[in-house]
């Protein structure tokens, strides 16, 4: 759907009929989930109540500095410009981002004390632009391509020590390339390469 055209039903986390549904099912789930994690490989940071996000674009000067969550909700006009600065470049196409994402990069923020942007070198990615960048490092089956994985650097930060401390967090997935000196996470399941 082109950007700007979505609709408050396109997203379950923004659909106000759920609110109440979904905190309490989110609640029960976030308890069950900690009862399964021994006490010492929780080191991920509660989320806060409002939820901001800092990053720019590489190659653009699209850029969001931010409130997107607050009185218990995604704000839908956030997502939105969120959604515009995670595009695919190569295609010019816009999907909806799961929010779950930009979660996983305040809650990286926040435990490094990050003030700077996260400075975002892919998010969204078609299928046929993910098929492009085959190679041993890209899968075939990519978060980017669900919009739920972002690449990035920090600046002034080493891409090992945001690596080790967002993999410490057990968050999502994290993958370092070392090479490249960026960092993958993503709002999957905890593992790390």
């Amino acid at each position: 759907m082109p950007f700007g055209r979505h609709k408050p039903q396109d997203c379950p986390c923004c659909d106000p009929a759920l609110a109440g549904r979904r905190e309490v099912i989110t609640a029960g789930l976030g308890l069950l989930a900690c009862a399964a994690v021994p006490r010492a490989a929780r080191a991920a940071p509660p989320l806060a109540p409002v939820r901001s996000l800092r990053v720019e674009r590489s190659y653009t000067e699209d850029s969001f500095d931010g409130v997107y969550f607050r009185n218990g909700r995604y704000d839908r006009e956030a997502l939105h410009k969120l959604d515009w600065v995670f595009r695919d470049l190569s295609a010019a196409e816009v999907t909806p981002m799961d929010p779950r994402l930009f979660d996983v990069l305040h809650a990286v923020a926040q435990q490094l004390d990050a003030t700077e942007a996260f400075v975002i070198s892919s998010g969204y990615r078609t299928p046929e632009r993910n098929s492009q960048l085959r190679s041993s490092r890209v899968s075939t089956v990519s978060l980017h391509m669900s919009g739920m994985a972002a690449d990035f650097r920090l600046p002034g930060r080493n891409a090992y020590g945001v690596a080790r401390a967002a993999a410490q967090m057990q968050v999502g997935g994290v993958g370092l390339y070392r090479r490249e000196g960026f960092v993958h996470l993503d709002c999957g399941p905890p593992r790390r390469w």
